[in-house]
């Protein structure tokens, strides 16, 4: 059952959930039911990236099937186990078979005891064909931050998204120096989570852009359930009450912004 609604119908508030892993096989059993749910709620675009050249071919299907679905291509740092540098040229090709919005998901991770310099060749290369693209490209950025800046700093690309970021307000500033706007989901919801919440208050609007990350990053009022596109409206409720605005005027910036970086008319 192919998705009819096209997202040129919606109405505001309109948003984009610039992260959602809609292929991932978590939504195997309702993937359907799931996006026709964040149509409803107005996240009229999606953007979904891949991980591994595995999975190239679960992401084109989704953005194939869902007409609010847009694909980003990448190789994941928490997936060094299964790329090899001939899938860099797979990536290349599928670049060329299907321009996405971004190159992504790609970064690098310190929180988790993989190869480091492995992680390093897979991101420094990334970087290089997002150059040749000339293509933003989507951040994995866990407690890797500054390591990504000195990389952003020498390859140089169009700018990106530093997915959930959580830095400093330093870091954040020198992302933004680089053209990057930041992300942010369901992990501030969380009233612990201190951090987040003052940086989500605090930052420019024009730098924040929203995602979901699901099945991932749940928000408080999922708990550790799995997290869906559907649930993008009330993380940008949570970030209006944090700032003392309203909707609209977060609606209106973070799909402004999203569509300025990924070039969405």
């Amino acid at each position: 059952m192919a998705a009819a609604t096209e997202t040129a119908s919606f109405r505001a508030p309109f948003f984009i959930d610039t992260h959602c892993h809609l292929d991932a096989a978590e939504f195997d059993a309702d993937r359907d039911a799931e996006y026709a749910r964040a149509i409803a709620a107005g996240v009229a675009i999606q953007i979904v990236p891949s991980v591994s050249r595995e999975s190239f071919a679960a992401v084109a299907a989704t953005c194939a099937r869902y007409p609010g679905c847009l694909p980003a291509w990448g190789l994941h740092p928490m997936y060094i186990g299964v790329h090899r540098p001939a899938h860099l040229a797979d990536l290349r090709a599928q670049i060329e078979t299907q321009r996405p919005v971004a190159i992504g998901e790609i970064g690098l991770d310190r929180f988790v005891d993989l190869d480091y310099p492995t992680q390093e060749y897979f991101c420094i290369a990334q970087l290089k064909i997002a150059r040749e693209f000339d293509l933003p490209v989507l951040l994995h950025c866990r407690r890797a931050n500054d390591d990504l800046l000195k990389h952003l700093r020498r390859i140089g690309v169009r700018g990106g998204i530093a997915h959930a970021f959580n830095g400093s307000p330093q870091q954040a500033d020198a992302f933004i120096k680089q053209g990057f706007k930041l992300g942010f989901g369901g992990a501030f919801t969380w009233p612990r989570a201190n951090n987040l919440r003052r940086l989500a208050a605090d930052l420019p609007l024009e730098a924040i852009v929203l995602e979901t990350d699901s099945p991932d990053m749940p928000p408080v009022w999922v708990g550790r359930g799995r997290n869906a596109p559907g649930e993008l409206p009330r993380i940008a409720q949570t970030l209006a009450e944090l700032r003392g605005i309203d909707l609209a005027t977060v609606a209106q910036a973070t799909t402004r912004n999203a569509r300025e970086l990924f070039g969405l008319e």
